[in-house]
């Protein structure tokens, strides 16, 4: 009896898989025939119904012959004009149950109508019918059409759930709101990643005890280390890409407390123009810990400023400038220039830009413009070279990233600093004016702010010049000041992180340093906003936020590493670099600052009135005393041209004394300043 038992059970499991497997494997030639015999009996199913099972055939034979032709050719119309059998059901959703509700429902009117009016024609008057029948007739149709579609969509998610009787990594995740339920749904979908969700964390109390794609809320934060205990969690996920800083470190020192392993998702800043997906998981950065709440842009007006227009990128292959590209790219521009000295990061960014291109030209909802890529190898303090790209480019906008960043590097290689971020910006907007350029953004920096260092200084005058060639043509050229970007090369975390994979120590130049920071793509979008409100002769600064300490900066990362602080990894404290400052400043003495229309921008108002007079003529000398190496010479420019400019020599002491008898000579010699002072 049991063997008999057995053989039936497992020959119905062969049947069952097999008629679940053909399921599957419909197609919508399939369907379009399952559909044709459907529409052929609902009319008969209709009639038998309305009249409670009492059907004398020889009476209605005809009318519900000419009413079942009639509504077929409805259907069948209505449905292959519309798409209907274009979908894919494996993956049917609300969108797709909505699409049939809406074609029975057009189907109905037009059937009624039809019924109405062929009243009227003799030879296709269906008078002996009931006036319910079109109506109930939609009713089966629907049932029928959607319930064979949707059985796909079932069999689908029973089919993933067998295959997870050998559980892979049970997961849970921290979210409950958009972005963890889209993750949890490509989790249900795609068993063969390794993910099975097991529970929801959030929040909000109203979610307690609910169940979101058959997945329980079972509880706030402050659960998670009896849910991973009781439901033998193996990863913690957080799916919360809005949620500030505060609440990701918090999670973070839970999970850490007990051995849990735990991921992210990346900030709503990183995941702004792309789907919520699984390979977007990742392990959880120092950028999630400083997390600050979303800065709200305005997509649709950015999107229509850059739209249809040729825009060039300087810098493109940085961090700041390759961002910039990526989000230019999704505005749809007509074409995108990047425009580098470094040919390996160029390259990069191109290939990064050319896959965004071939998907948007798979887009079925695509607009006009897919942007065309173009590249160039050129340095900006070439002013022939310059004159080229910019005849055959003819671009309308301008982003300006091009700069040398680091501030001990420039203090001892200052004619760098000089021709860089000087000389090339000179020669930008030289270019800008000549070709009758637009809109021209320029990045800066808050080391521009009372500088004490050569970068901050040659950017405090790049700024100066762009407000100048505003004066001079009226047009929105602007410059952005922003701290320091979290993750761009060179930058203080990937140093830090170099340090700790190296076992230590980690070196903080003081206990007391602080510094503002920003993510890239949150700094990228402020630039996009700035480069639409900004008027002619602005310098637009935004607003940091709090600044965070070094010292607090390492100790974070440490921990992230798995490592405890001075005791697996020490931190040692190695004094300030050459022209480093212990606090950043946002604010110039004399200038005054006003909101924007976002809350985040601030607008320099008088700021185009701080050019001093003889800014031509110290910005050629600078160039002469760059293109000599004469550092001393442009100290001292630097000091004239910018009041606030407080230079520390310390960082030449072995020739402190031959530094200032170069300086003052200088003062003796160059009788032009003497006139132009």
């Amino acid at each position: 009896m049991n063997f008999l038992t057995f053989t039936f059970h497992s020959l119905w499991q062969k049947v069952a898989s097999m008629f679940l497997n053909k399921l599957l494997h419909l197609r919508n030639r399939h369907f379009f025939f399952c559909d044709l015999i459907l529409f052929l009996i609902t009319p008969l199913l209709a009639l038998i119904l309305r009249l409670d099972g009492a059907l004398p055939l020889k009476e209605y034979i005809s009318d519900i012959g000419i009413a079942t032709i009639l509504f077929l050719t409805v259907k069948l119309t209505l449905f292959w004009s519309f798409g209907f059998y274009t979908r894919y059901w494996r993956y049917a959703s609300i969108e797709e149950l909505t699409y049939i509700t809406m074609l029975i429902l057009a189907a109905v009117i037009i059937q009624d109508l039809l019924f109405y009016i062929s009243n009227y024609i003799p030879h296709l008057a269906m008078g002996k019918l009931p006036q319910s029948l079109p109506f109930i007739d939609g009713l089966l149709t629907f049932i029928l059409i959607g319930g064979l579609r949707f059985s796909v969509r079932s069999v689908e998610r029973t089919s993933h759930k067998q295959t997870i009787l050998n559980p892979h990594e049970r997961v849970l995740v921290v979210g409950a709101g958009s972005a963890g339920v889209s993750l949890v749904q490509e989790m249900q979908i795609n068993p063969q990643l390794g993910f099975y969700p097991v529970a929801f964390i959030d929040d909000d109390p109203q979610k307690f005890n609910v169940n979101i794609r058959g997945i329980p809320v079972v509880g706030d934060r402050y659960y998670i280390t009896d849910v991973v205990k009781y439901l033998q969690i193996h990863k913690v996920i957080i799916a919360m890409p809005s949620v500030a800083g505060q609440v990701i470190r918090e999670i973070v020192d839970i999970c850490q407390a007990h051995g849990i392993q735990t991921s992210t998702l990346p900030g709503i800043h990183e995941i702004l123009n792309s789907p919520v997906r699984v390979d977007s998981i990742r392990d959880v950065r120092i950028e999630d810990l400083l997390r600050r709440e979303p800065v709200q842009t305005d997509i649709q007006i950015v999107a229509q400023f850059l739209e249809g227009k040729k825009v060039l990128i300087t810098g493109a292959g940085g961090s700041i400038g390759s961002e910039l590209c990526r989000q230019i790219c999704q505005c749809r521009p007509a074409e995108i220039m990047l425009l580098g000295h470094g040919e390996n990061s160029v390259f990069n960014i191109q290939q990064e830009l050319e896959k965004i291109v071939e998907a948007m030209k798979e887009d079925g909802n695509a607009q006009q413009y897919t942007p065309w890529i173009s590249s160039l190898i050129a340095d900006i303090r070439f002013k022939e070279r310059l004159d080229h790209v910019f005849e055959r480019f003819q671009p309308h906008v301008i982003f300006h990233a091009a700069a040398h960043k680091h501030v001990p590097l420039m203090e001892l290689n200052s004619p760098e600093a000089i021709t860089n971020n000087v000389i090339g910006t000179k020669n930008l907007l030289e270019m800008a004016l000549r070709y009758d350029v637009p809109h021209f953004v320029m990045i800066s920096t808050d080391k521009a702010v009372n500088p004490t260092n050569v970068m901050g200084a040659s950017k405090r005058v790049a700024e100066m010049l762009v407000l100048q060639a505003a004066r001079q043509s009226g047009k929105p050229y602007v410059a952005v000041r922003f701290g320091n970007v979290l993750g761009s090369r060179g930058s203080v975390v990937p140093t830090f992180k170099k340090q700790i994979a190296a076992g230590g120590p980690v070196k903080v130049t003081h206990p007391d340093i602080c510094r503002y920071f920003m993510t890239i793509p949150e700094a990228v979008q402020l630039v996009l906003q700035a480069a639409v409100l900004g008027r002619s002769g602005e310098v637009l600064m935004m607003n940091m936020g709090k600044p965070v300490k070094i010292v607090d900066l390492a100790q974070e990362l440490i921990r992230l590493s798995g490592y405890e602080v001075n005791k697996d990894i020490e931190i040692v404290f190695t004094g300030l670099r050459p022209g480093e400052k212990l606090f950043e400043e946002l604010f110039i003495e004399g200038e005054e600052y006003e909101p924007t229309q976002h809350k985040k921008l601030l607008i320099v108002k008088n700021s185009s009135r701080t050019i001093p007079v003889n800014l031509n003529f110290i910005v050629d000398d600078l160039q002469r005393a760059a293109y000599r190496n004469d550092r001393n010479s442009i100290i001292f420019l630097l000091e004239q041209l910018i009041p606030e400019y407080k230079p520390k020599y310390s960082i030449a002491e072995t020739n402190s004394l031959d530094s200032k008898k170069n300086a003052s000579s200088y003062r003796a010699e160059n009788f032009s300043l003497k006139e132009v002072y």
